[in-house]
């Protein structure tokens, strides 16, 4: 049987997660790194550290804004 997104999604186990820690992944609105993943009300959930832009916007930056909580539905793999 051929997988989808969603069945992926549906069908994966609360023990194995699809990215693993350190692992580059993209989403809508950028990329970063895994940094960790918990199984929460049936789906992973996944903290994503994204890369801090090469030019500091002129208000700043304070390092928790670079990080976004994503559904596993939400990200794809970049690379190997």
């Amino acid at each position: 049987m051929r997988k989808t997104g969603i069945e992926r999604h549906i069908l994966n186990s609360p023990l194995q997660s699809l990215y693993p820690h350190n692992r580059k992944v993209s989403f809508i609105g950028g990329e970063g790194i895994v940094r960790s993943s918990s199984f929460e009300g049936g789906t992973w959930k996944y903290l994503v550290e994204m890369p801090l832009a090469p030019v500091m916007p002129k208000f700043g930056r304070i390092g928790a804004e670079t990080i976004v909580l994503l559904d596993e539905v939400e990200l794809a793999a970049i690379g190997n």
